[in-house]
């Protein structure tokens, strides 16, 4: 690839182009490959033909693909260090669907949506030139190649800068973030050399928050998120007797009704986006077809935390399914008394009372009553060890649930995983206060010359690796989480101390487009190609003179 006497501009479009080419959907072969080529441009450029030992990859642990990290390091003139980091890896393309084998064409897909007519907006940017369309191109391979054009320009410049200038691509940030968090001990290394990181960027996109929105949001920190998951275990019945039931699917809808897209459980943050939770899965027990009503039956959800807690968030879904379980008892209780009373059946003594613990609870109540869960779980994570960890923990659960010689109907709220940290960036502090003034004053400067509206916020609403960076839950709240996850540290295992050691928070100066995971996704290359660079230029510089 020539990079040579192009513009920044040219550079990035270029980068991008060929990396939308290349395929690297989440959890095939293709992230490996993705990370090689990423590798092989980081070496093509002469600071790095000169000293190839300042890159360099990362295996990560036991991954089934063979994934690597890769670290580019520009030293500097002082231990100051800015980690600069994106994901290569995209989610698949069947939401293109007779389109699919051109999901990585930006021409062919340009070409195809200046005559769409299911959207007029994506058809005039497709005839405004403007956008360049396809798998990645907004999420985030431009985003990437901002870095890597960032990087080969500072690496150019006589002097050297005044700190370290580290780049780090990885990749499954679109499921379990095993990249960011394999690259945490390569980080926490470096910090062991005498690495002070200042603070890490992120190019994650952007986008706007409703029709007619042109401002540029840059936020100072990311949001966190749980996996909330109840496992409902009822009183099965044949379908002739069905109103002595229990019925787990009956708790876990209304639960679901109780919980998802459910606006009283937004967090309410003033000038901040934030969202409510969203249910993932929802499925019983059955694998086949019989007249018995189903025995269990498992749920969860996604559940963005901004400032609460694993504290907060498992006390109102306790609450939530307390209430649930509570309005279905006197429901199913006067439901069976009418139908008792009109064909004159004789009184009979039934409960439909329903136990909700959260996970910590119940293993409690085992060991009170001398049972051991340890050796359960473990023999469970045995046996299931290679498949959807979420799954795995409700097998763990589930064997747990057994172990009560009452079959006592009981709701267990647990939480899966992944677990994403909080990151925000501490403006209550004289350091936090010193970066967000230096990165608004960076962007007023910006906002001036090209006439670029922007808009500081705290938290980037959606998913991003920057989550792992750093940890602000206290001692308490950590153990919460490790209380409640089954077996953590092999189902899950989020070096946490690490995460607390580093403590980097993360900027997202994210690419601009629209459409991030839609067969539509397109990355606006005024802003992104030539903006956001000197954005991003800028705000190092400042940064590295704190």
């Amino acid at each position: 690839m020539k990079l040579q006497n192009k513009s920044i501009s040219e550079q990035i479009e270029l980068i991008t182009r060929s990396l939308v080419a290349l395929e690297s959907y989440n959890g095939t072969a293709g992230e490996s490959r993705k990370a090689q080529y990423i590798y092989d441009i980081v070496r093509s450029f002469p600071y790095f033909q000169k000293h190839p030992d300042k890159v360099w990859m990362q295996k990560v642990p036991n991954d089934g693909i063979g994934r690597q990290n890769v670290f580019a390091l520009l030293e500097g003139e002082s231990a100051k260090t800015l980690l600069f980091h994106a994901h290569y890896d995209t989610v698949g393309t069947d939401d293109y669907g007779a389109l699919q084998e051109m999901a990585h064409d930006p021409d062919f897909l340009q070409k195809f949506f200046m005559d769409y007519e299911g959207e007029d907006k994506v058809r005039e940017d497709a005839r405004s030139g403007n956008w360049l369309f396809g798998r990645g191109s907004l999420d985030m391979q431009s985003g990437i190649a901002v870095h890597l054009a960032n990087l080969l320009y500072f690496s150019e410049q006589k002097e050297h800068p005044k700190g370290n200038l580290l780049f780090l691509f990885n990749g499954d940030e679109e499921s379990e973030h095993a990249g960011i968090i394999a690259a945490l001990s390569e980080l926490d290394r470096l910090k062991g050399e005498g690495f002070d990181y200042l603070a890490a960027v992120n190019t994650d996109f952007i986008s706007p928050i409703y029709d007619g929105d042109c401002k540029r949001y840059i936020y100072t920190g990311a949001a966190g998120k749980f996996l909330p998951g109840f496992y409902i275990y009822g009183r099965e019945a044949h379908v002739g007797d069905v109103l002595t039931s229990i019925d787990p699917t009956a708790i876990a809808s209304k639960i679901n009704l109780e919980i998802n897209q459910n606006l009283d459980f937004v967090e309410k943050i003033p000038g901040e986006f934030t969202l409510p939770p969203s249910c993932l899965y929802f499925k019983d027990d059955k694998t086949a077809y019989n007249v018995q009503t189903p025995l269990s039956t498992s749920i969860y959800f996604n559940y963005f935390v901004y400032e609460k807690t694993a504290r907060d968030v498992l006390y109102v879904m306790k609450k939530a399914a307390i209430k649930a379980v509570e309005q279905l008892e006197m429901k199913s209780r006067e439901q069976y008394e009418n139908y008792r009373s009109y064909h004159g059946f004789p009184e009979r003594e039934l409960s439909w009372h329903v136990d909700v613990l959260t996970l910590r609870e119940y293993i409690f109540w085992l060991k009170e009553r001398g049972l051991d869960p340890d050796p359960v779980m473990e023999e469970v994570y045995r046996r299931h060890e290679g498949e959807d960890r979420r799954t795995i923990a409700y097998k763990m659960v589930e064997a747990l649930q057994l172990l009560d010689p009452d079959r006592t109907p009981r709701v267990i709220i647990f939480l899966a995983p992944p677990f994403l940290p909080h990151n925000y960036l501490n403006e209550e502090n004289e350091y936090g206060k010193k970066v967000k003034d230096i990165l608004e004053g960076c962007l007023n400067q910006i906002s001036r010359e090209t006439g670029e509206e922007f808009v500081v916020k705290r938290f980037f609403p959606y998913l991003a690796d920057g989550s792992f960076l750093s940890l602000h839950e206290e001692d308490e709240d950590i153990e919460v989480i490790t209380k409640n996850l089954p077996m953590i540290d092999d189902l899950y295992p989020v070096p946490i101390e690490t995460i607390r050691k580093l403590n980097i928070p993360s900027i997202n100066i994210g690419v601009y487009g629209k459409d991030g995971h839609q067969w539509t996704e397109r990355v606006y290359k005024p802003y992104t190609f030539s903006v956001l660079p000197k954005i991003i230029q800028r705000v190092t510089k400042d940064l590295l003179n704190i």
